[in-house]
């Protein structure tokens, strides 16, 4: 396995991850809370839907130039590693309040038990929830797995780390039925961000037209900048900055 591939692996591994512990959250607390029968056919409609999307749009960006493919994936993967880079080094400094899925698996419950009970059976809300919680949560890991796949021309790599993570996740939840609390969210997003980060100034700045010193080898070097300089802002940040500047900003 190449390091492009690994990076690839390690890269939807651990994103999907992420996804999957907060989706689980959600599904745990109407499954636990109404019905695990509609929430698993949530569950279960919501990956059948991201399955699709993977398909139509997969063999389409492979199609494209490999230029243009590199160019277009580099600036997409720029734009979402920043953002989940810039979060984390939020969280890290102590301006934005970590992600909480004991805090969040109650909120799910209560309102779960706030709306309107089931009928015969079947549980419309469970199965909405749990839908909603997967497909969004997933739409993003669907994009890494694409935009990873299509430019390494091996979706099927990518697929086979994001579902290897889902796999994971499942079996610990169902084994502990409880959300994934102790899950280090925010160093795992902030590995995620510096990869993807580092990947699409990689790739994006190929599909310009320019090339890199050592060619793939040249993201030994990037990986490991872009984390210094995150790290640095973190630290920078949480020496300098009031946590009140940045009350009330969405997780």
């Amino acid at each position: 396995m190449s390091g492009a591939q690994l990076g690839l692996a390690l890269s939807v591994f651990l994103a999907c991850t992420v996804e999957a512990v907060e989706a689980l959250t959600i599904v745990l607390a109407v499954g636990i809370t109404r019905s695990w029968s509609s929430a698993l056919a949530g569950v279960g409609a919501a990956v059948l839907a991201l399955g699709a999307i993977i398909a139509a749009l997969g063999p389409a960006l492979t199609a494209l130039p490999l230029n243009a493919l590199r160019l277009i994936v580099g600036g997409l993967l720029l734009t979402f590693g920043l953002q989940w880079l810039r979060k984390a080094v939020l969280r890290a400094s102590g301006l934005k309040a970590l992600h909480d899925e004991q805090a969040a698996f109650a909120s799910e419950t209560a309102a779960a038990r706030a709306a309107a009970g089931a009928q015969a059976g079947w549980d419309g809300y469970s199965f909405a929830i749990a839908f909603k919680g997967v497909l969004l949560e997933g739409l993003e890991v669907a994009f890494i797995v694409l935009t990873f796949g299509a430019n390494q021309h091996d979706v099927g790599l990518a697929a086979i780390a994001a579902g290897l993570a889902v796999v994971v996740v499942t079996l610990t939840g169902v084994v502990i039925r409880a959300p994934l609390a102790r899950v280090p969210e925010n160093a795992m997003k902030f590995a995620v961000g510096v990869m993807l980060t580092s990947f699409g100034m990689f790739w994006g700045t190929e599909g310009a037209g320019a090339s890199w010193p050592a060619g793939d080898g040249a993201l030994l070097a990037i990986v490991p900048a872009v984390a210094l300089v995150g790290l640095g802002m973190a630290r920078w940040l949480r020496r300098g900055a009031s946590p009140s500047r940045l009350a009330g900003e969405p997780a």
